[in-house]
């Protein structure tokens, strides 16, 4: 049996997410059916992140064991023709046995867009989400900071979360206008809408269920006025969910990098 790495981008606007679901198309079980051809043995497939439905990647990583002879990059190849064009992927190597996409995982990127403004373009519309109400970036910016650290994050949590602590390292957690209103770089700014992008970066060991996007709407209600910056803070000492802004829809998420290098030791400080 030989281990493959997988570095996938997709568009996760039409599936359930990247789990394998018992209704509706899952990342993983297009990828696990397009491997199929290469081993008789059920594939086990495992990704980094469980994305949830409708959220994409542009760095999810898997690691699947395979008893074929295979070329890491004829099986990208093949993997591709058999995949649809909303699932990309964009590197493949051979990995040592005891790699595992998820448990070796030290860190994750997810980034979140934000068109403010009056209109939304076509070309962003799923990739953003369109708040047309006046921010102001600078509260939002200084209530980001906050998260940066080790805390506790069960004021983020959604329901349903079950996990041991809800206790997690962030090392980054900024906010700011992005360069270009644009969901890949290739649109011109014209065709975005009129308005800005601001883009949500967040950097950390793991996240809770829908931890980024109430991160998001309490920036949100921050930004607009209607909350103080120190929501945040109060929120990671113990305020409930019902303290914060509400989830932030799914499309605007995207799961960027997943690292599996240890924190360099200005990081690491933050434990």
């Amino acid at each position: 049996m030989r281990t493959f790495k997988l570095l996938i981008a997709y568009d996760g606007t039409d599936f359930v997410g990247w789990q394998r679901q018992p209704e509706g198309i899952s990342i993983q079980g297009l990828l696990e059916e397009a491997l199929t051809p290469f081993q008789d043995d059920p594939i086990a497939l495992v990704g980094a992140g469980r994305t949830d439905a409708g959220v994409h990647a542009a760095g999810q990583v898997a690691s699947v064991s395979l008893a074929s002879a295979i070329a890491p990059a004829d099986l990208q190849r093949a993997l591709n023709a058999r995949l649809p064009p909303e699932v990309r992927v964009l590197e493949a190597e051979e990995a040592p046995p005891p790699f595992h996409a998820r448990f070796d995982a030290r860190a994750k990127t997810y980034e979140y867009r934000i068109l403010n403004g009056p209109v939304i373009g076509p070309f962003v519309h799923r990739y953003a989400w369109h708040v047309p109400a006046g921010l102001d970036l600078g509260r939002m910016a200084a209530a980001a900071r906050a998260i940066e650290g080790t805390h506790d994050f069960n004021g983020f949590r959604s329901a349903g979360s079950q996990v041991r602590t809800s206790v997690r390292t962030m090392f980054e957690s900024r906010i700011a206008a992005a360069p270009a209103p644009t969901a890949d770089g290739a649109v011109p700014r014209a065709t975005a809408g009129a308005g800005r992008l601001i883009l949500y970066r967040v950097t950390g060991t793991g996240f809770l269920r829908h931890m980024v996007r109430a991160i998001v709407g309490t920036l949100i209600e921050i930004g607009r006025g209607a909350a103080e910056p120190g929501l945040v803070e109060r929120l990671l000492a113990g305020a409930p969910r019902t303290a914060a802004g509400p989830t932030a829809p799914a499309h605007g998420l995207c799961l960027a990098a997943v690292s599996y290098a240890d924190p360099p030791p200005t990081v690491a400080a933050h434990r």
